[in-house]
């Protein structure tokens, strides 16, 4: 994890879930967004802040630091355990802490009877809000002007408890008081640091379903990969 989530509501919606009550220093489109199918290497919409207030921008999904170019695919996700202190992520994880909204992820669970064949399953919050991904990314935070080599990254954790069974890693999800702390310009890299590796929402505040493998091809986009499948689901009893 993460390889294709959903942020289909306006920036609107998601900042009032966040509860931000700082200078917004973008102007703020009223349009939803309306992806439910986000792969990789697409422009997402991700939120920063910097010292006259909060930014939006629209960055790549991936990121690889500057000598890195050409060795391998730009890195879609950082592991918590290593994002501080990876040669790979320390620059963006001094620089580039932002936030991505999202409405909920997808995974694939592989067919015992069939490894070729995975099914796979929608995971968002059982409240029905909005989520926040704690991320990293290389983007000029003092500006708008993209520059070469500009991305992001989400941060993942390991799973646990009945989400293992989906996949053993998931998105670190922040709630709306430590996602905006973790925007904050000034944060120090110890409490950063705590913020995604100690504080993140637990797997009880999840839920997820089979979806169609409709949303396995990233051409198909709609509410309706949402709809749950006839599948039974790996959903555990609470």
């Amino acid at each position: 994890m993460c390889g294709r989530f959903t942020q289909y509501r306006t920036a609107i919606e998601y900042l009032e879930a966040l509860r931000y009550d700082k200078p917004i220093e973008s102007g703020i489109d009223p349009e939803p967004v309306g992806r439910y199918n986000v792969p990789p290497r697409s422009r997402v919409l991700v939120f920063y802040e910097n010292a006259a207030g909060l930014r939006m921008a629209k960055l790549p999904w991936g990121y690889q630091p500057w000598w890195a170019a050409g060795k391998r695919p730009p890195a879609i996700n950082a592991r918590v355990e290593t994002a501080a202190t990876s040669k790979f992520f320390r620059d963006i994880w001094r620089t580039g802490r932002t936030l991505v909204a999202a409405d909920g992820w997808y995974e694939w669970v592989k067919d015992p009877a069939d490894p070729k064949k995975k099914q796979p399953y929608y995971i968002r919050l059982r409240s029905g809000e909005p989520m926040w991904f704690a991320a990293l990314g290389q983007f000029d935070r003092a500006g708008m002007a993209e520059r070469e080599g500009d991305g992001f990254v989400i941060i993942t954790a390991d799973s646990d408890e009945g989400m293992v069974d989906i996949h053993d890693r998931r998105p670190v999800v922040l709630p709306p008081d430590l996602a905006r702390e973790w925007m904050e310009p000034d944060l120090s890299l110890e409490r950063a640091e705590e913020i995604v590796r100690d504080l993140a929402l637990p797997v009880e505040a999840f839920e997820w379903y089979a979806v169609d493998r409709a949303v396995g091809n990233v051409r198909n986009e709609g509410a309706y990969l949402l709809t749950e499948s006839a599948v039974p689901s790996l959903q555990p009893d609470r």
